[in-house]
């Protein structure tokens, strides 16, 4: 399933991009281009770096659970999320596009509630799980 939506997903952006679009030369000079460009590398690097942090919460053949820390993890549970569903709104935004809209609502849809899953499941796991953290977007959910 996920090899048939993103070769779908792919197939949209792109073609809409490259057929479709058009894009004047003035076009990355424009204010929604330019905030919508360091949106994405926003949550690019959150996205990154939530992903080297989750990797390296256990040692070599630690089995136990544990509390990610640090980066976007000290105010969200799902850093790694927010870090991505960031990176395709900016993708939408820079690329205006409806293509692009979807694919950052249909991300949002999609591991939004996965981020308040994992959020819900690290308070029970967790006695000492930080009661501030929100699940998603930091100071809000």
């Amino acid at each position: 399933m996920a090899l048939g939506f993103c070769s779908v997903n792919g197939y949209l952006q792109s073609a809409h991009l490259f057929r479709w679009a058009i894009f004047g030369p003035d076009e990355i000079f424009r204010a929604h281009f330019i905030l919508g460009v360091i949106t994405f590398f926003i949550g690019m690097i959150i996205n990154i770096h939530s992903d080297s942090i989750l990797r390296n919460l256990r040692k070599p053949g630690e089995k136990d659970y544990k509390i990610p820390k640090g980066g976007m993890f000290n105010h969200v549970s799902g850093a790694n999320f927010f870090g991505e569903i960031l990176e395709w709104w900016g993708f939408a935004l820079a690329a205006s596009s409806l293509p692009a809209l979807a694919f950052a609502i249909f991300t949002t849809c999609n591991i939004g509630p996965r981020a308040c899953q994992h959020h819900r499941w690290y308070l029970e796991k967790f006695e000492d799980y930080p009661k501030s953290r929100k699940a998603l977007i930091p100071f809000i959910l």
